[in-house]
């Protein structure tokens, strides 16, 4: 599984799960999974997700890399 993200693991260092955090950033948690797999997501749901997990948009590559 080639993560270019640590998504999944700053999700659950804050003992968050898929569910909850899709529940948060609003998006599914078939999103949620794509995205801790490495799939590429839209810079909208990289925000959600940023906002959902109490991060900054400025901290975007700590989560995504990119």
């Amino acid at each position: 599984m080639a993560k270019n993200n640590s998504l999944h693991k700053i999700r659950e260092s804050l003992l968050m799960s898929k569910a909850e955090l899709a529940r948060k950033a609003n998006v599914s948690p078939i999103t949620i999974a794509r995205i801790e797999e490495g799939q590429p997501c839209r810079m909208e749901t990289k925000r959600k997700i940023l906002l959902a997990l109490g991060f900054k948009l400025s901290d975007k590559n700590k989560i995504f890399g990119d």
